[in-house]
């Protein structure tokens, strides 16, 4: 039996201000972000849910939405709710990703899965980045909740500390290029238009 798609949680509770507030809501071809990014992860799996702080609803899905249980410490939160619902759902993996990632691939899952192995979590890497917002973690919410209680805050060092397997993209262009501003929206349009022609 192949084992079950990992619970995917979009993060849709960040302010956005870089790009002007409300990103999860911006245009992106006319779609936006936040359609596209819950578009990719219902081809992906049977349970798909929204991270958000209090206040902020669903953005207009109808998804389920996680509010965050901490404050003030940045995505990591939005990882602490993933990991308990993931938990409550009985996933063995959860993939936690970020509403500004429009090209994600959509061999994303299978080949970190690949290489989880008894790792934490899988991270890809392109261009020489790691992106821990497009990382699938073994579902573990006390070793997790343990970590923040001690004052981590971040995701990429917890991966670390955990124990994490990096998985690289070479493509071009970069797959996990992210629209956190105009100028990276503007390109992310240039980018649809060159693939439409």
């Amino acid at each position: 039996m192949p084992p079950d798609p990992p619970l995917i949680v979009i993060a849709a509770g960040g302010d956005g201000s870089r790009i002007g507030g409300g990103k999860p809501a911006r245009l992106l071809g006319g779609q936006r972000l936040i359609d596209r990014m819950v578009a990719w992860a219902m081809r992906h799996s049977d349970a798909v849910a929204l991270a958000v702080r209090e206040g902020t609803g669903d953005w207009g899905t109808g998804l389920p939405v996680l509010i965050d249980a901490h404050t003030g410490i940045g995505p990591i939160s939005a990882l602490a709710s993933t990991m308990q619902e993931g938990h409550r759902l009985q996933r063995e993996t959860v993939l936690l990703i970020g509403c500004d990632l429009p090209f994600l691939p959509d061999d994303l899952i299978p080949r970190l899965r690949a290489a989880l192995a008894d790792h934490a979590a899988a991270l890809p890497v392109s261009a020489g980045r790691l992106h821990p917002m497009a990382a699938l973690w073994r579902c573990d919410p006390e070793h997790l909740e343990q970590w923040i209680a001690g004052g981590g805050q971040s995701l990429w060092r917890y991966a670390r500390e955990a124990g994490m397997a990096e998985v690289t993209w070479d493509e071009t262009p970069d797959p996990y290029a992210n629209v956190n501003d105009a100028q990276a929206l503007a390109a992310a349009e240039q980018r649809l238009r060159m693939a439409e022609r």
